[in-house]
C-alpha cells in the first residue's frame, strides 16, 4: 500500500494548479495567482493552504520569492497514482528518467556537447508534465522571483519554439542564459525574475536562438 498524506479537496486542487503552472511556464504560480485562479479573498488564504500542503511533505517552500513553491517528487507520484490523478504518467514513463547535467556551456559550442556535461542524474519523470532531456545548472541569482536559485538544477526541455512568458533557456551569441520571454513588435526581450539584473533586450540583428523549455526544478539535494 502507498504511504501518502490524506489531502483535502482544496488542497488537491492547489497541488494540480501548482503541477499546471510549472508544465506551462516552467515556474510555480504566486499565492496571488492562486488566490486569483481559484477564488480566495486574499494570497493570505492561499498561504495557508500552502503552509497544510508543506506540513504534509508534498511541497517545499522557500522564503523570500513569491514563486518559492518546490514539488517533493516522491511524495506527489504516490498522491497522484492513488487517486488516479491527469498528471499520473503510464507505467511505462514510471522507470526514473536518466538525464545529463549541463554546467558551465563553452562560448559558441552546442550545450550538449560532451565536454559541457558534468554527470548523470536519475530523476523522477512525475516531477514533469513534459519530458525533460536534460538538466542544467543554474548559476546566479537573476530568476530568484521565480523560486530558480544559484545552483538549482533546471529540467530543460530541447526546442526551438516558445510562448510569450515561458522561462527559455536562450543563447546570445557565445553566452547561454535562463530568462523569461517577452516577444515585441522590436525584438525579443528577456525578463529576469529580480529587480537587481536589467531586462535583456535583442534586436532582430542581433544573434539569438531558444535552446530549451524550462519544464520544472530540482533542488541538487533532491537528485543525489
Amino acid at each position: 500500500m502507498l504511504d501518502h498524506p490524506k489531502l483535502t479537496a482544496r488542497q488537491q486542487q492547489i497541488l494540480d494548479l501548482i503541477q499546471t503552472a510549472i508544465a506551462r511556464t516552467g515556474a510555480p504560480p504566486t499565492r496571488a495567482e492562486i488566490a486569483s485562479t481559484l477564488g480566495f479573498k486574499s494570497a493570505n488564504a492561499a498561504e495557508e493552504h500552502l503552509q497544510a500542503l508543506a506540513r504534509k511533505g508534498v511541497i517545499e517552500l522557500v522564503s523570500g520569492t513569491s514563486r518559492g513553491i518546490r514539488l517533493k517528487a516522491e511524495t506527489v507520484r504516490n498522491i497522484n497514482a492513488a487517486r488516479g490523478s491527469s498528471f499520473a504518467l503510464p507505467l511505462a514513463a514510471l522507470a526514473p528518467l536518466v538525464l545529463p547535467l549541463v554546467g558551465r556551456v563553452a562560448a559558441g559550442s552546442p550545450i550538449l556537447a560532451q565536454e559541457h556535461i558534468d554527470q548523470t542524474y536519475s530523476v523522477e519523470p512525475s516531477l514533469f508534465q513534459a519530458k525533460p532531456d536534460y538538466l542544467l545548472r543554474v548559476r546566479g541569482m537573476s530568476m530568484r522571483d521565480a523560486g530558480i536559485m544559484d545552483g538549482d538544477l533546471l529540467a530543460v526541455q530541447s526546442t526551438r519554439e516558445a510562448r510569450n512568458g515561458q522561462i527559455v533557456v536562450a543563447r546570445l551569441g557565445d553566452d547561454v542564459t535562463v530568462k523569461r520571454l517577452r516577444r515585441t513588435a522590436g525584438g525579443v526581450e528577456l525578463l529576469p525574475e529580480n529587480p537587481d539584473y536589467p531586462v535583456i533586450r535583442v534586436s532582430s540583428e542581433e544573434p539569438f536562438e531558444i535552446e530549451g523549455l524550462a519544464v520544472g526544478l530540482i533542488r541538487n539535494s533532491m537528485s543525489m
